[in-house]
């Protein structure tokens, strides 16, 4: 996926990190994660994110956490 899958945008949420093309806030994932909930009953509840643009999110927030920790 060749855009950053998550998007920040002061009209979209007021400039909350969200999926992009989607109204849908990234941290809703994370909720959704740390609840112990799987990212298929997170992708039933939010159908407009894909499980393409979900699992590249979460691969982009780890490559971010990581190399702020090199």
């Amino acid at each position: 996926m060749p855009q950053n899958p998550i998007v920040k945008d002061l009209d979209i949420l007021g400039g909350e990190p969200a999926f992009r093309g989607t109204r849908v806030p990234f941290k809703i994932l994370i909720e959704y994660l740390e609840g112990g909930d799987t990212l298929d009953a997170f992708l039933e509840q939010y159908p407009s994110v894909s499980r393409e643009l979900a699992v590249a999110a979460i691969e982009e927030a780890r490559s971010s956490l990581v190399s702020r920790l090199e």
